[in-house]
């Protein structure tokens, strides 16, 4: 038996429970990354064996119905299986089968296992086909496919470890077991087969019939060999439309008395009557769009409700470590650096821990519920009035969490215009980096009042913040459209999975995942910046920031020594490096209400849009100094308009900042990823200048309004 680097690949449809089976399988031995040589996002985690020393690798391929391809996402599926060299090439596959929609499921089975790679079925969902009435038989379908079938539960782990023992015997087997083929090659695509197979050392009829269809998907072919795999095809006449055609039709011939001897009902086969008496509800022209609404208000509603506790407690919890380390640490340039630098900054993105937690578990249940699938159904109709169709739901939902895979899934999406579309509209919808900024600005303004007993006006607020994000999508798709041609017609095709209960281990785990992302991966932007906003802010040309500080001492000789503390730190700042370049682009902001520090931040930010609220905090430390370190909310509201004397962070300018991040494309990450997707520099330049034109109008319209 094979000993260590043991690869297993993970296929099924989509909604067949293969995300489950592999959470089930990996728990927290988990990783993400992009498969080789492409941009598609993929999984990978590590499971346990008995009796196999090293740990198994499992890689969870894209979800397909079928190996042709109707997207780049799905195309990875053949781009590995096909190929021996790929670094994910697997030793055995897992084929997760849906046991309530046994036929179709089947399609896919068979043709990875035509591949002659060794297979095992997890058969799954059999407690959906109980409901349905329908009793299938694992022993049949072992014995009529020669493959290991074991009946599982993803869910709950039941059969997991016969599963496993399964893909043990497969490895421990010296000679592949004989596997049934179900496309039987017609004679005149013997000779072609033949050619092929000589030409790419190939041994597998059907994987060579999967080269002349599929060579224009295949990133592991050069362009020569794909020209002269054309050029079989034309020398042969070889019709690959007819082909795909012919063998669906002769593999579901094959399929039905298999299911017909495997599956028995024993009453009507039809939906649970609670799936049939909630969609009638939830999919409704009405009621649908209604309950959609009222749920986002109530994850909005959450995040202000249920974190402003913990976020007070970390927020006041931060203040005081940091000043625990300045007392700590001998007086110089290293105790401010760590304390109004990193320190600062770091603790301007942990406070807002609780309100990205509780948004991605609340997402994640609406995912594992199946409520998800009924949104994109209803969303239908009203995204094609956009140029868009339902499947772009699910990337501008992803939004809501961060812009950068929600555009990676946009290869679900067949119709390269509306992919376009939606690649385009998708940063948008506010991403979790968005949430530290609003949060803090609308509790500086917004009163936390309660509205109908149940609702308070912060989160109203908020909600309508992310509303005006999907209409900004939805109206900025619509007017994209009327100057981007559409060259193919549009299709929306969607299994609805049935409604369960969320496993409140899986949500734990998409929380845990998503906040160490968060912490991570903005932790390390903030502690670069930091640093370097520091030494920018601490530092000035030649000896002004000396005289700045003369200046000041000689105003304010017989002012009190905290009210002189405070000026020279400002005077210092303002003629620092940072200072000076806040200046600079003050004129070009000041229309929008800000003043010179809040231009470093918004620079800042470009980076990534979390650091602006870091950057603030460190520009405040640096800029006053307390014996009591301040939270970062009290920071921000102790700041004056030095022309006014009036609080810096009025309505107006917090409206006007809201505005300006709601539109602003402020994330080098979502430009680089659309610079991938869209292969050049074109569309994410495009993209960049309309939605900071846009921005920029609706932050100087709101503090007009406001002023």
């Amino acid at each position: 038996m094979k000993q260590g680097n043991i690869k297993v690949a993970l296929v099924g449809n989509p909604n067949a429970g293969k995300s489950t089976l592999f959470n089930s399988l990996t728990g927290l031995r988990q990783k993400t990354g992009n498969f080789p040589g492409v941009t598609v996002e993929k999984k990978s985690g590590t499971f346990r064996i008995a009796g196999i020393d090293a740990p198994v690798t499992l890689v969870d391929l894209p979800g397909t119905y079928s190996i042709y391809p109707k997207s780049k996402d799905e195309a990875v599926v053949m781009d590995i299986l096909a190929n021996p060299k790929h670094p994910d090439f697997p030793d055995v596959v897992i084929v997760v089968v849906d046991a309530s929609n046994l036929q179709r499921n089947l399609l896919l089975f068979t043709e990875v296992s035509d591949l002659g790679l060794p297979c095992v079925m997890a058969l799954n969902m059999l407690d959906v086909a109980q409901s349905m009435n329908l009793t299938v038989s694992a022993v049949q379908l072992a014995m009529q496919l020669n493959v290991p079938v074991a009946s599982i539960n993803a869910r709950t782990g039941v059969g997991i470890d016969k599963l496993k023992e399964a893909v043990k015997q497969l490895l421990e087997v010296q000679k592949k077991p004989e596997l049934r083929y179900f496309y039987e090659p017609k004679k005149e695509e013997i000779a072609l087969i033949g050619e092929v197979k000589q030409i790419y050392n190939l041994q597998n009829d059907y994987v060579a019939l999967q080269y002349v269809c599929q060579h224009d998907n295949f990133s592991f072919l050069e362009q020569p060999a794909r020209t002269r795999l054309d050029k079989l095809i034309e020398k042969y006449g070889f019709d690959e439309n007819h082909f795909l055609a012919t063998e669906t039709v002769a593999r579901y011939e094959k399929i039905k008395p298999i299911v017909s001897k495997a599956v028995k009902s024993s009453g009507a086969t039809e939906q649970p009557y609670w799936t049939r008496k909630l969609d009638s509800i939830l999919l409704h022209r009405v009621w649908g769009y209604v309950i959609f609404a009222l749920v986002l208000l109530l994850v909005f509603q959450a995040i202000f409700s249920w974190a402003t506790f913990l976020s007070d407690i970390v927020d006041g919890g931060a203040a005081q470590g940091i000043e625990w380390v300045k007392s700590v640490l001998p007086e110089g340039v290293l105790n401010d650096l760590i304390t109004d630098g990193i320190l600062a900054g770091v603790a301007g993105i942990i406070v807002f821990i609780p309100q990205i937690a509780i948004l991605f578990a609340l997402v994640s249940i609406l995912e594992e519920s199946g409520y998800m699938a009924r949104v994109m159904v209803i969303m239908d109709k009203l995204m094609r009035r956009f140029g868009l169709n339902g499947r772009s739901v699910v990337p501008l939902i992803s939004g809501v969490a961060c812009a950068v895979p929600a555009i990676m899934t946009t290869r679900s999406i067949s119709s390269r215009y509306e992919r376009l579309l939606t690649i385009l509209v998708t940063p948008l919808m506010s991403c979790s980096a968005r949430l530290p900024i609003y949060t803090i600005l609308i509790a500086l303004v917004v009163p936390s009042t309660q509205v109908l007993g149940f609702f308070s006006l912060q989160g109203l607020v908020l909600f309508g913040l992310y509303f005006l994000g999907l209409f900004g999508a939805l109206a900025s798709a619509w007017l994209l459209s009327l100057f981007i041609p559409r060259n193919e017609p549009s299709y929306f095709m969607l299994e609805m999975p049935s409604y369960k209960l969320p496993r409140w281990g899986h949500v734990g785990f998409m929380m845990y995942e998503s906040v160490k992302s968060f912490v991570l991966e903005a932790g390390k932007v903030i502690m670069a910046i930091s640093i370097v906003l520091w030494v920018l802010s601490s530092y000035g040309p030649g000896d002004r920031m000396k005289k700045a500080e003369q200046t000041t001492l000689t105003k304010m000789s017989n002012a009190p020594q905290e009210e002189v503390d405070a000026a020279v730190a400002s005077a210092r700042l303002e003629n620092s490096y940072a200072g000076q370049f806040g200046h600079f682009i003050e004129p070009v902001i000041r229309p929008l209400g800000y003043d010179w520090k809040i231009g470093i931040a918004l620079l800042a930010s470009f980076a990534a849009r979390e650091v602006f609220v870091g950057t603030m905090a460190t520009i405040y430390s640096i800029s006053g100094d307390s014996e009591d370190v301040p939270t970062v909310k009290q920071r921000l509201l102790q700041e004056k308009d030095p022309e006014t004397g009036a609080p810096m962070f009025s309505a107006a300018v917090c409206a006007s900042l809201l505005m300006f991040y709601v539109f602003a494309m402020m994330c080098m990450s979502t430009i680089a990823v659309v610079y991938r997707e869209t292969h050049g520099w074109k569309w994410p330049l495009i993209q960049l200048a309309y939605l900071m034109v846009l921005a920029y109008g609706a932050a100087f319209v709101a503090y007009q309004l406001f002023s």
